[in-house]
């Protein structure tokens, strides 16, 4: 009996966290999972944690190898989204593994790896999982002799001026990043084979992967434009998952530090290192480029109720709402490439919706004159947004033996044939009969 009372108890307790969890409905007072190789991490990166915090995000702190650790219990996952600044754990405590980290992400929760020259086996091979390939040299680094930072203390020109961007305002923010992004790690590519990836923060045509302590005594295997220092992957299910080979890149000394591209005269007194920081963890944590579709519906033009099957030919209107939520509410979504299609094996009709620039997106067409089984389908894919499927069945039935019309135009010759034929007759038969 006390071993039931203490386990309501703990059940009791864990009920806040387990109904805390991401919502589509209103993604905020999301928990997050932050794994640590060192708690000094803490102070070290407190600009980066602290601006997680300030946006409504629950921290909750562990070392990579806490015996305890675990992402969910009674079948609900404890948190929304997992940081690993952790790149030398070399395997996770309690009952956090490889498995338990895709499992998490598979189930829509959000991802953030961080790793640096001493990456382990097990973070190289979660990123791998994810599409993403680091160096396989574990002495090698970005090296730029171009375009590194101008630096009294760094001579080997490790520590690169990135600012080779995407173009997207909906991961990176409608802000322009002026300042260059300060980065010192390890060299990753895109798996070929992987179209959810993306380059988020590229090197640049100058840069290589080796190790800066030793001579190149063959070319290195990483080099120009197939660097990525930072990308990110939005999976089918809409989870986000952000891989960078700088966990220096998060750091206040990064943050705070000025920076000037040795290929420029310009110096700026502070690196793009926080605002481009912010500005994708609000993507990856869905402040932004969240979308969600609410309120598909359709009826026949001049009517209102839904019916329970269409005729061919008939003209109906589908209307479909969709939102972006800005971090605090929901805002109406404006594009003018939002199509539905009319499918049944393949698409029918396809129609580029109008929009009210309210959210409300609508159009009108007419029924295929071919019956069976319909489905109004909206697939709406668009760089930087979650990904939209939505489908609704319908049947479609020919007409009905009273529904044609009595004469049909199209029938006009067969029945002057028949006419004619009877006139014929007619004719024949009176000759017939009264010649001699």
């Amino acid at each position: 009996m006390k071993k039931f009372s203490i386990s309501i108890l703990i059940t009791i307790s864990l009920l806040p966290f387990l109904c805390s969890s991401f919502s589509p409905e209103s993604p905020t007072d999301r928990r997050i999972l932050v794994l640590l190789d060192d708690f000094s991490l803490k102070s070290s990166h407190s600009i980066f944690f602290n601006s997680l915090k300030s946006r409504g995000f629950d921290l909750d702190f562990k070392l990579a190898d806490d015996p305890k650790l675990a992402l969910q219990r009674y079948g609900q996952y404890l948190y929304d989204g997992l940081v690993l600044f952790s790149p030398a754990a070399e395997r996770f405590g309690g009952a956090l593994d490889l498995t338990a980290v895709l499992d998490f992400v598979d189930s829509g929760h959000d991802l953030v790896v961080a790793a640096d020259a001493s990456a382990s086996d097990l973070i190289k091979s979660i990123a791998t999982e994810c599409g993403v390939d680091f160096d396989e040299d574990p002495s090698a680094m970005v090296i730029d002799h171009k375009n590194y930072a101008v630096s009294e203390i760094e001579g080997d020109h490790t520590l690169i001026a990135a600012d080779v961007f995407i173009q997207s305002d909906a991961i990176l923010g409608k802000t322009e990043i002026e300042a260059p992004v300060l980065f010192k790690g390890v060299a990753h590519s895109i798996n070929a084979a992987n179209r959810l990836a993306l380059k988020v923060l590229s090197a640049s045509s100058s840069a290589y992967s080796a190790n800066p302590s030793s001579k190149l005594s063959s070319p290195p295997s990483l080099t120009g434009a197939t660097i990525s220092l930072v990308s990110v992957v939005q999976a089918r299910n809409n989870a986000r998952i952000m891989i960078t080979g700088s966990i220096d890149m998060f750091s206040n000394r990064f943050f705070r530090s000025g920076v000037q591209n040795a290929e420029s005269t310009i110096k700026y007194e502070k690196s793009g290192n926080e605002q481009f920081v912010t500005e994708l963890t609000k993507w990856i944590f869905h402040e932004r480029g969240h979308l969600k579709a609410v309120n598909v519906r359709h009826h026949k033009v001049g009517e209102t109720d839904e019916p329970a099957m269409y005729r061919i030919k008939d003209d109906l209107e589908f209307y479909i709402e969709i939102y972006e939520w800005s971090g605090k509410s929901w805002e109406p979504y404006v594009a003018n490439d939002v199509q539905v299609q009319f499918y049944m094996m393949s698409p029918y009709v396809l129609k580029t919706l109008s929009t009210d620039d309210k959210g409300l997106y609508h159009t009108t067409f007419k029924v295929p004159d071919v019956y069976g089984v319909f489905q109004f389908k909206v697939e709406y894919q668009r760089l930087g947004y979650a990904s939209l499927s939505l489908s609704k069945q319908i049947p479609v039935r020919p007409f009905r033996h009273n529904e044609y019309e009595r004469f049909i135009t199209t029938a006009f010759p067969y029945y002057g044939a028949s006419f004619a034929t009877m006139a014929g007759f007619f004719v024949f038969s009176f000759v017939y009969l009264y010649s001699k």
